[in-house]
């Protein structure tokens, strides 16, 4: 247990997140931090690889278009090493490219756009904030019988 950690309590989610555009980086980590998550952050593939494998992360977030070695090689590259980590891409090119999760390997694709901050705020919680129980709805709640008072 390390210093920061209270006893039963459960440590921040960690996000590594790449991108070589360095307000892009800094604004998105703001955004994550502000949310509660532990966010390392690397400015291209390369160096992104070298913290995957120095740390433990519970998603990796890249951008597309790095030099030297681009998202999707990235995603490759951390999916032969870690299967089961999600993984998110980011990009402008999104439509231009045929960019999918499945065309990918990520489990999530968000365009840049100015929409960019709500999608990749609500793909980040879905991939590490367990899901709620819902009240049933209305009509699915059992019907209880009333009990009548007598006066």
């Amino acid at each position: 247990m390390t210093g920061n950690q209270i006893k039963g309590a459960s440590a921040k989610p960690r996000i590594l997140l790449v991108d070589d555009n360095k307000l892009g980086l800094s604004a998105r980590q703001s955004v994550l931090d502000e949310l509660g998550y532990a966010v390392t952050t690397a400015c291209n593939g390369e160096d992104a690889l070298a913290q995957f494998n120095a740390g433990s992360f519970d998603l990796v977030i890249t951008d597309y278009k790095m030099p030297k070695m681009h998202g999707i090689e990235l995603i490759k590259n951390l999916r032969e090493h870690s299967p089961a980590t999600p993984l998110i891409l980011i990009s402008g090119f999104v439509d231009a490219l045929g960019l999918t999760e499945v065309s990918t390997g990520a489990d999530a694709v968000i365009q840049k756009s100015s929409n960019e901050v709500n999608h990749l705020v609500r793909a980040v919680n879905k991939i590490l904030r367990p899901t709620t129980t819902r009240k049933p709805a209305a009509s699915q709640r059992p019907v209880l019988k009333a009990k009548r008072q007598i006066l």
